[in-house]
């Protein structure tokens, strides 16, 4: 996983740990990689192990960090053979940049060194203006939510809320609870360094944000968060004459909303309970309703990326897009059980954390490798042998099982 740097690559790196991902740095890839990483070095590591890896870890962030400006913008990878500013600088708010993980990984490196940010403070003003490039170019003002430019490398690749849909219409609940603890993180950076007043702005965004998820994202029918449409016609007074006389449209009742809900049941809408944002009363419907059902989300495998209710599931193994409209991630077993755990629903979290151990268990007994994902039912990999990455988090899952020290996101 350790790799020194090269050519675009400044600062050492970790890579994911399979071939697939050699010198090449992604964003919420490398932030995960690295949080499993640490469980492992607190596993079996020595000290003199740990102070190696620090170079690694921070180099993920600082890369990334070199690529900054005051336009705010940071890449989503970083190729060691090609410039990631190289880009249409007109269209670079039109763009999907970086997740906002960038925030949360620093923290994540604080953290481990007692709150230590030294390491950071030339470049904290790169991650401020990262943080501020979304605020002001990324967010709809009306809801005070963030929404994705395009459905380009938005993570959980052909999600049905995002995946060619009009670019800007999209306001993910992945993104938003992403954007939630990156507000947060920067307001842990900004004490660490001793300039809490800065802080503070970020503090006091998150409120805000918590609240427009809850607002605007929340359905109570459902008892579920879902992603929201933005694509609504503005609210301008225009005339029409298809009639046969000119009047104003719509004049008697214009529109008082500001998006429209997607019911479409993806795993992200668990992130709630990740990022804390969820109800106490919020989260046990989710449980009660949405984790514990079989038909929608519960798998002998985990949790179904895209509940099996809707028309869009598919098992179809792809690439580019990678596929999350139904088969088991990882990455999403694991983030739904931190969720449970977060809100102290520790059977559930067990379960989940015995079905994917499991899982990873008999992949790799039986093909001697992980892979990326997998069908629900059977457990059998559909794509990419020897696929590590955020797989590793399985080990923070058994640290928890144990009752040792589990290492978290931050």
């Amino acid at each position: 996983m350790f790799r020194e740097g090269s050519g675009a690559l400044k600062y050492p790196f970790l890579t994911p740990g399979s071939k697939q991902y050699a010198n090449v740095l992604w964003d919420w890839d490398s932030w995960l990689s690295n949080v499993a990483l640490r469980q492992i070095l607190t596993d079996v590591g020595s000290s003199d192990d740990s102070k190696e890896a620090l170079k690694y870890e921070q180099g993920c962030v600082l890369n990334f960090l070199s690529y900054g400006d005051w336009d705010g913008y940071i890449p989503i990878v970083i190729w060691e053979d090609s410039n990631p500013r190289d880009i249409d600088s007109e269209q670079i708010y039109k763009m999907n940049m970086h997740k906002p993980v960038l925030a949360q990984h620093a923290a994540f490196l604080c953290k481990l060194q007692n709150g230590n940010a030294e390491w950071l403070k030339e470049h904290f003003y790169y991650l401020q203006a990262f943080v501020n490039n979304y605020k002001a170019h990324h967010r709809d003002e009306a809801t005070g939510l963030f929404y994705w430019q395009t459905d380009v490398a938005i993570g959980v690749d052909n999600d049905p809320c995002t995946f060619f849909r009009p670019n800007g219409s999209s306001a993910s609940i992945y993104l938003n609870c992403l954007m939630y603890r990156e507000l947060l993180a920067m307001d842990y950076i900004a004490g660490c360094l001793g300039i809490p007043q800065v802080g503070e702005e970020f503090a006091e965004d998150a409120k805000k944000l918590k609240q427009a998820v809850q607002d605007h994202m929340w359905d109570e029918r459902d008892g579920f968060y879902y992603s929201v449409d933005l694509n609504l016609r503005p609210k301008t007074v225009t005339t029409d004459k298809s009639l046969g006389k000119e009047f104003v449209i719509h004049a008697g009742y214009p529109r008082d909303y500001d998006c429209l809900i997607q019911r479409i049941e993806v795993w992200s809408g668990f992130l709630p309970m990740w990022a804390g944002i969820a109800t106490d009363e919020q989260a046990e419907r989710m449980v009660k309703e949405h984790f514990l059902d079989p038909k929608t989300f519960n798998s002998p495998s985990g949790v179904r990326t895209l509940s099996r209710m809707e028309k869009m599931y598919s098992l179809r193994a792809s690439a580019n897009p990678s596929n999350w409209r139904g088969p088991i991630w990882g990455i999403s077993n694991y983030m739904v059980f931190k969720g449970l755990e977060r809100y102290g629903y520790d059977k559930e979290a067990k379960e989940l954390a015995l079905k994917t151990i499991n899982l990873f268990g008999r992949d790799f007994d039986e093909n001697g490798a992980l892979h990326e994902y997998y069908e629900p039912e059977t457990g059998e990999p559909l794509l990419n042998k020897g696929f590590q990455n955020w797989n590793y988090l399985v080990i923070n899952m058994i640290a928890w099982l144990e009752g040792r020290d589990a290492e978290a996101e931050f």
